[in-house]
């Protein structure tokens, strides 16, 4: 039996459930399709899960302030109940170290007044009074851990950050999913869970649905590629990939945790922190844990795998990560049995997301998000559901592209600038920062 419905979606995490509860909203029918056992089962469940409205460009920065009010309101913004709870957003904050190496956040600092994000300068004292347990000694520029002056101290300290009082982080990126599944559901929305999608079925001008590993089929008119680090594969299925000038690509990463050290309550005081200067982001995990990330730093090689076969044990990136926090932290104490996260990242060429139509109709794409979208889950699918209805009305995004405007902030943005079709944004960080 063939099922039908308005619309199908490839890939039920964050992204992929909040794109299938907005596309509900908006009165399509959908189905989504996942690989995994549950919502949120894949990279999204190994997320930091941060929250941050800090970006390297204009759009970026409104899109993520945005997104804080839908983490800020979350129950509110879904509408529904989830019989497992509703998933934590505390809103500690972010601090981000200000070194020369991110301009001493000038850009940021400009964009944030422009759009009118709030901030903070902490000075050294304020830093070193909020965490005590702080080295603020420079060690710039990052080394691997055998290279030669590794934890060697380099020029001077680092004498202030910015701090960001609309952040923080969700306290679990998987149940996070679960509640937009049920709110989807509740709008008329359903999952199809441990089916893979072997074929997209097209007409000669249009999809027509998908063929799954079953044989079974399920038709509809519009396909929504929202398949993380898979979407390079759905897109080569779909034929989509002709006329795209930004690709996308499966890179592994590892996620160190770690205690805090001694009897400091890092849980209950420490903020989101981002360190340019170590190259390093932290954020502070339950039972008075510690998540500690890279920021990409060119020293440390990027490896680009297959979604589905990668090595998922850790590696010295474990301890060089490790090692690196401990620079800031002297009286941080590193286990001897490795703890953390080993996962993938979905990288656009510029690690901006596609958010975008495609060469073939009917076929949308939400993907090449880089580690850095989880915070923009609500706000992409609140756009995504307005590009489907833009272009499935007639309109020609590529030609004329769809004019967003941000509900909780009032500001319009060209959705073009997330088109497959860009050329390389020079001003992205090219790392996980966006």
């Amino acid at each position: 039996m063939t099922e039908k419905a308005d619309a199908i979606i490839i890939g039920a995490g964050v992204i992929g459930a909040a794109t299938a509860f907005e596309m509900n909203k908006a009165g399509y029918r959908t189905i989504s399709i996942d690989k995994n056992p549950a919502a949120g089962y894949g990279p999204t469940s190994g997320s930091c899960a941060i929250i941050r409205v800090h970006y390297s460009t204009l759009e970026g920065t409104a899109f993520a302030y945005e997104g804080y009010f839908y983490w800020r309101d979350w129950a509110e913004y879904l509408e529904a109940t989830d019989e497992r709870g509703m998933a934590e957003f505390r809103d500690v904050g972010c601090m981000v170290m200000r070194t020369r190496q991110n301009g001493l956040m000038s850009k940021h600092i400009a964009l944030c007044e422009e759009i009118g994000v709030p901030f903070e300068i902490w000075n050294a004292a304020t830093i070193k009074d909020r965490i005590p347990i702080y080295d603020l000694t420079s060690y710039w520029p990052p080394k691997r851990v055998n290279d030669v002056g590794f934890g060697e101290p380099g020029s001077g300290e680092v004498e202030s950050a910015v701090f960001f009082p609309t952040a923080g982080y969700v306290t679990d990126p998987q149940l996070s999913t679960h509640n937009l599944q049920r709110a989807s559901e509740a709008k008329g929305g359903a999952f199809l869970f441990s089916r893979r999608v072997a074929e997209i079925l097209k007409t000669t001008d249009r999809v027509r649905g998908v063929r799954l590993d079953d044989g079974s089929e399920i038709h509809a008119p519009i396909v929504v590629n929202v398949a993380g680090p898979a979407s390079a594969k759905v897109n080569a299925m779909a034929g989509a990939l002709q006329d795209m000038t930004i690709s996308t690509r499966a890179l592994r990463q590892e996620v160190v945790h770690v205690p805090s050290p001694g009897n400091f309550d890092f849980f209950n005081t420490v903020p989101v922190i981002s360190d340019s200067d170590i190259s390093c982001y932290c954020r502070p995990e339950h039972g008075n844990n510690i998540l500690v990330g890279s920021e990409d730093p060119q020293c440390d090689p990027r490896e680009w795998v297959d979604d589905e076969h990668y090595h998922r044990e850790f590696t010295e990136q474990w301890t060089l990560q490790a090692y690196r926090y401990a620079q800031r932290v002297p009286s941080l104490e590193i286990p001897n049995s490795p703890r953390g996260v080993v996962d993938l990242y979905d990288v656009a060429d510029d690690w901006i997301p596609i958010y975008d139509k495609s060469m073939v109709p009917g076929y949308y794409m939400a993907i090449g998000t880089s580690g850095n979208q989880y915070k923009n889950a609500p706000i992409a699918g609140k756009m995504m559901a307005a590009l489907i209805d833009y272009c499935e009305n007639g309109n020609d995004h590529d030609d004329s592209p769809l004019q967003f405007t941000l509900p909780y902030i009032q500001r319009t943005i060209d959705a073009g600038f997330y088109s497959r079709k860009r050329p390389i944004n020079e001003e992205s960080s090219f790392s996980v920062l966006g």
